[in-house]
């Protein structure tokens, strides 16, 4: 058993180390760990992707929110968290700009689900919807961008 299976933390060390002195010149190759340094790779790329389409939802979410919800009190709540989520997406597009592009996909992606997530956290507070959040979409444009929907 390796350390990749007893601590990855020691592992990542240790490889980051190991590629570090082959880079350097020395002749190490043998002891890295190329199969599961490949399978961390693709990994991170998941992950940032994970990410990304996890803050598409919560904006998407908030957005229906905004339009649909009569509720008054929430709303600046609301806004604050898209707002925090665009500049986390950012953040996340300043170190993965490849990212950006995949956007509108992510959106029609997790729109469905935000619609009834939507329709759930509404219906769970005893509010009828101003509008039919299945009817709603927003563009790339409107999701990350500066855009807020007009409500009461």
């Amino acid at each position: 058993m390796s350390d990749y299976d007893t601590d990855i933390l020691l592992w990542s060390e240790r490889q980051a180390d190991l590629l570090r002195r082959i880079d350097a010149g020395e002749r190490v190759n043998d002891q890295v760990d190329w199969k599961h340094i490949a399978e961390e790779i693709e990994a991170l790329g998941k992950a940032q992707s994970r990410e990304l389409a996890s803050r598409i939802a919560t904006i998407l979410l908030h957005l229906i929110k905004l339009e649909a919800s009569p509720a008054r009190a929430p709303r600046s709540g609301w806004r604050d968290t898209i707002a925090e989520q665009r500049d986390e997406i950012e953040r996340l597009l300043a170190d993965a700009p490849s990212l950006r592009p995949t956007i509108p996909h992510v959106i029609v992606n997790e729109l469905a689900r935000a619609k009834h997530r939507a329709a759930v956290a509404l219906a769970g507070h005893g509010e009828q919807p101003r509008v039919d959040p299945g009817s709603l979409g927003y563009s790339a444009d409107q999701v990350v961008g500066d855009w807020f929907p007009h409500g009461p």
